[in-house]
């Protein structure tokens, strides 16, 4: 039997902005969440990211999204993995662009928005917003105070209901 990978999110949620931020100049950029193609697929390139993407994106079970900004749709800010769970969405990773992280970030609010979209999936699947997800052991606070996430067991955490509507309504407006 093959073993299951098992990854924990390790992904500082830097502000939950009402789309992403220039975090020099404060200006707001309009976003949108589209799952990626085999074509988006060419602008992934490995070494730019942490996670094999292209690995993640063959994954049967798991649908990849990418985060633009609306006046710029061929730059990736960030990538999400999520897998229906017939009850609940489950993230399996996350994942902001390389000028998106460390303290010279471009833009603040790119993880926020990937888990409010995934809790937008729930909500409109059916699961009233669940999403579960495994954190790394330091992240477990930080995820209750951001996403105001609950910790299940051991790693495991999951955003409940109330949490999900505060991050959608923040995010996405219609």
């Amino acid at each position: 039997m093959k073993k299951k990978r098992v990854r924990h999110l390790d992904l500082e949620i830097d502000k939950l902005t009402n789309s992403i931020e220039n975090s020099l100049t404060g200006e707001v950029f309009d976003t949108q969440i589209n799952r990626i193609g085999k074509t988006d697929l060419k602008a992934i390139k490995k070494s730019d990211w942490v996670f094999d993407w292209k690995l993640e994106f063959r994954t049967p079970k798991n649908e990849v999204y990418k985060l633009t900004t609306v006046n710029n749709p061929t730059i990736i800010q960030g990538l999400l993995s999520i897998e229906d769970k017939d009850d609940h969405i489950f993230m399996h990773l996350i994942e902001s662009a390389r000028f998106n992280k460390g303290k010279d970030k471009i833009y603040l609010g790119v993880p926020g928005n990937l888990v409010a979209f995934a809790c937008k999936v729930s909500l409109e699947k059916g699961y009233e917003g669940y999403v579960a997800f495994d954190s790394k052991t330091v992240l477990i606070e930080h995820y209750k105070q951001t996403l105001g996430a609950t910790h299940l067991i051991r790693q495991r955490m999951f955003v409940d209901p109330t949490a999900a509507q505060r991050l959608i309504l923040r995010y996405f407006k219609d």
